[in-house]
């Protein structure tokens, strides 16, 4: 259930998710979607062939729980769901989603506490935000053996290079200039 791309669109806006539809990429991130939107977005998305992780803390007009994240994988079916919480993270687990933990990788004491959430939400994958920090990631993925999402602050090709050289499965971004140096189709 691992994600096979390099790049994974962070979707914004619909502007956005038209390009990420016109693109090579088979999944990418929703980010900042109202509830409302989801049915039609997940329609189109599916006869383009594409697949979406839902960003559960970021949808608007929904609770961020566990509950939330049931009815998100219910109704929709996501690949996935990326949250802070625990909860959604432990639900889209036990209904078989890609569960992607987010940490926040302030200081030492955020990388300690993410190191004990993540013992215990058991994720598929981890999204290390700042991503343009190559020790960490290499530190994250050494000590939870999880496959390596850099999200954050990625904002060059050097910099999603760095990242995937120090052991990223794969690089999160909403900029869509990386979007396009990544994109199969872009080369063809």
């Amino acid at each position: 259930m691992e994600v096979k791309q390099h790049i994974v669109p962070a979707i914004k806006t619909m502007k956005q998710f038209d390009a990420f539809l016109a693109s090579g990429y088979e999944i990418g991130v929703l980010l900042e979607v109202h509830i409302a939107q989801l049915k039609s977005i997940f329609d189109y998305a599916r006869r383009r062939g594409k697949q979406l992780i839902v960003h559960a803390d970021l949808v608007q007009g929904l609770s961020h729980d566990e509950h939330a994240a049931e009815y998100l994988c219910q109704q929709f079916r996501p690949h996935g769901l990326i949250s802070t919480k625990a909860g959604v993270i432990m639900k889209a687990r036990q209904k078989r989603v890609l569960a992607v933990q987010r940490v926040f990788l302030l200081d030492s004491h955020a990388l300690e506490k993410s190191y004990q959430l993540i013992a215990k939400t058991n994720p598929d994958c981890i999204e290390v935000i700042p991503g343009a920090m190559p020790h960490i990631i290499r530190e994250v993925k050494e000590r939870t053996g999880k496959p390596i999402y850099a999200g954050g602050l990625v904002r060059t090709v050097d910099d999603v290079e760095q990242a995937l050289e120090a052991g990223a499965a794969a690089v999160t971004t909403s900029n869509e200039a990386l979007w396009r140096h990544y994109d199969r189709r872009h080369d063809e």
